[in-house]
């Protein structure tokens, strides 16, 4: 039996490091993981000059050399056991990946280890700041959207968010999921063309960190039981916690005002007899007849029982529609 003779340190086949980074994170925010491999490599290569990350890895002492290796680059670069450190770009390098992979695939090549470490993770909703990125560049480049006001928009973001109703109604998951990408385009949108400040859509800019931290500040002072000092056990507090806090920010002198008189009339109804119940008011219905009194009427019972009028319709207005349907095709049979 002839015994193996170990493998010298001039044939290990070395190291590869897959770096990858999130441009969602701000950077030098990298693991301890990662600044290790950093360190103990022999070479650090990035391809991209203008990584965002590499005035921080100079800084930290680390020489990057900026190079595009090709699969069979990197295979020579790891010859006696070296360590290479590839700091990948936001496209993650496919080709590279792709090459190494088919030399593997070979069999004719000595493959060095090669490891994927993620040097950075992104947070919870960090997808939102692509959105804001895409929302600038489609404002900047695209003839249409550079060209929208507020005004312009406003008939979008009622068509999305009577699409995002429908979609819950029906209990569709993918469809709710794309019509809240919808609806939260609309936010995006409109805050793009406040930040522009122009004259016919408001002089006075802000922009989508104004809109988040304004919402921000509005949930944690409406939600003194989570953040503050005072206590909720039932949802019926966190009702009276949310009523109080809000009329102490709007300073309203009647309990009719922020209802939005351009909603469908049924929901306005309702909204209205909402206020009326929980401000504990005794407001008897106009004695008028009619058909539209009597929609109100109906409205107001609805709110009392616990019952969207809206919603209560639109299933009624689907069961109708089922029912045309079923009529229309025993009349084509």
């Amino acid at each position: 039996m002839n015994a193996t003779s170990p493998t010298s340190p001039e044939d290990a086949a070395g190291r590869i490091v897959l770096l990858t980074t999130s441009h969602r994170v701000a950077p030098g925010l990298l693991s301890w993981p990662a600044w290790q491999a950093l360190h103990a490599a022999d070479r650090v290569l990035c391809a991209d000059g203008a990584h965002p990350q590499l005035p921080y890895l100079r800084e930290a002492g680390i020489s990057v050399q900026e190079a595009s290796p090709t699969a069979e680059d990197l295979v020579d670069a790891c010859a006696g056991g070296r360590t290479v450190v590839v700091v990948a770009t936001g496209e993650g390098e496919p080709v590279l990946t792709d090459g190494l992979a088919r030399l593997a695939g070979s069999g004719r090549v000595r493959m060095p280890e090669l490891e994927l470490l993620p040097a950075s993770y992104d947070l919870p909703g960090a997808r939102l700041l692509d959105l804001v990125q895409v929302m600038d560049r489609i404002r900047a480049e695209c003839p249409w959207s550079s060209q929208q006001t507020h005004k312009g928009l406003a008939k979008y973001g009622i068509e999305e968010a009577y699409e995002l109703v429908e979609a819950i109604e029906d209990g569709d998951r993918d469809e709710l999921r794309e019509e809240l990408g919808d609806v939260l385009l609309q936010v995006v949108f409109h805050a793009r063309i406040a930040e522009e400040g122009r004259p016919e859509d408001g002089a006075d800019p802000f922009s989508i960190d104004d809109v988040a931290g304004g919402i921000v500040t509005k949930l944690i002072h409406r939600h003194p039981h989570v953040f503050g000092d005072e206590t909720a056990a039932t949802p019926e507090e966190v009702k009276e916690h949310w009523r109080r806090t809000k009329a102490v920010e709007k300073q309203r002198t009647s309990i009719t005002e922020g209802i939005p008189l351009g909603q469908p009339g049924l929901a306005l109804a309702a909204k209205l007899a909402s206020r009326v119940r929980t401000a504990g008011l005794e407001v008897p219905l106009p004695p008028v007849e009619g058909i539209g009194y009597e929609l109100l009427a109906l409205a107001v019972r609805a709110e009392a029982e616990g019952v969207d009028p809206e919603a209560a319709l639109r299933a009624a207005a689907r069961a109708y529609r089922d029912a045309i349907r079923q009529r229309e095709a025993g009349a084509e049979g």
